[in-house]
């Protein structure tokens, strides 16, 4: 969070730490897990954790990174994800196994941490806590969106525990009186149910009754609208948060892995118009065609601390992107239908695939990543 340390997530066993200011490589730790790491989150200016294919989560302290702080065990398949509730101080991982676990990091050994499972879906790709924490979303393999409103990480959610508000398409502007009815994809319902359609109205509707409305960690089930993919379905590869909670960022690639899309999705904010209606739908407003470069990898994409720009991975190099020329802010222009980000710039240094691009948090600076393991930094020229 303070920008004196840049951590590096790599294909094997390895985490780097470089110096961004001087580009100076720090330390290797070159067994911080048995298989690939997948993700790196700092908790504060000196925690930080990493998680892996081998199924667990380790944490480490910047001022003594020979040995780990403890290795958190609780998944059974590749975890992919690590975020943090700084309120509540739980760390909160999710993992190809369909499970969100809960780590209770206030009581933290040498053995790990105090943890539960507090929700499960099947398809699970990514996972994400808005900035104020008050929402969960999920993304999955087989285009759905979930999103988890008033969130509650102190209780844990199993089948029916949570009233379902809506499994529906989100729309663009221009029409989203028109689909306002319409269903998703019959793909297979996201939750773990043993129906593989999704929940129809009524059954949505007796749930919410049988859990007497409770609005907390109610879950509203979505198919986000991606331009060319309304036959062909799509997977949610990438998941992002603008970092005042006014958008998601998607990643889409389609089912037949010949077309990618960066989209940006507008959170709506709302009275609900019956018990069962969502409280938050959302709204596509911006996208744009991705190079579609290094198929069957993932590529992960970021907002600027500002939110005003996107920087996206695009075939060996990435591009900086805005909703309008002038980088303005997202509620400045907003347009009536979904409109294309506009590109600001493009960094093309490496020799293979990006996979992922990172904003500094304090300063003028991008971080990219390669499949052949370059790390690439970039500052602008005034």
């Amino acid at each position: 969070p303070c920008r004196s340390v840049l951590t590096v997530a790599c294909e094997q066993t390895e985490v780097l730490l470089f110096d961004p200011i001087s580009s100076k490589h720090i330390k290797t730790l070159s067994e911080a897990h048995e298989d690939c790491v997948n993700n790196i989150r700092f908790l504060d200016n000196r925690l930080f954790a990493t998680c892996s294919d081998d199924t667990t989560i380790a944490l480490w302290d910047l001022r003594k990174l020979n040995t780990k702080v403890c290795t958190l065990h609780g998944h059974t398949s590749w975890v992919k994800n690590i975020e943090y509730d700084t309120n509540t101080r739980l760390l909160v991982t999710s993992g190809f196994d369909g499970n969100v676990i809960i780590w209770d990091t206030n009581r933290c050994t040498e053995d790990g941490c105090p943890h539960k499972k507090f929700f499960h879906t099947r398809f699970l790709m990514r996972m994400r806590l808005t900035p104020d924490c008050s929402k969960m979303l999920i993304s999955t393999s087989s285009g759905y969106l979930l999103i988890l409103h008033d969130l509650d990480l102190n209780k844990s959610l199993e089948v029916g525990s949570y009233p379902i508000l809506r499994a529906r398409r989100t729309t663009s502007s221009s029409d989203i009186t028109s689909s306002s009815s319409s269903a998703p994809r019959a793909v297979g319902s996201p939750c773990h149910q043993n129906d593989s359609a999704p929940l129809s109205e009524k059954q949505m509707s007796r749930s919410s009754q049988r859990e007497g409305g409770s609005p907390r960690n109610s879950l509203e089930v979505l198919t986000p609208e991606v331009p060319g993919e309304r036959d062909r379905g799509n997977c949610i590869t990438s998941l992002q948060l603008h970092p005042k909670g006014w958008a998601t960022l998607l990643r889409c690639s389609s089912n037949t892995d010949d077309q990618e899309w960066t989209c940006v999705y507008e959170f709506q904010e709302g009275a609900p118009v019956r018990p069962v209606s969502p409280r938050c739908s959302l709204r596509l407003t911006h996208c744009i065609e991705e190079a579609n470069v290094g198929r069957g990898y993932i590529k992960e994409l970021c907002f600027s601390p500002d939110g005003r720009m996107i920087s996206s991975p695009h075939g060996f190099g990435i591009r900086l992107l805005g909703f309008d020329a002038h980088c303005s802010e997202l509620v400045d222009c907003l347009p009536k239908e979904a409109g294309p980000l506009k590109e600001i710039r493009s960094l093309y240094s490496h020799n293979d695939v990006v996979l992922t691009t990172k904003f500094s948090p304090t300063h003028c600076q991008i971080a990219s990543g390669c499949l052949s393991g370059r790390v690439s930094l970039y500052q602008p020229k005034f």
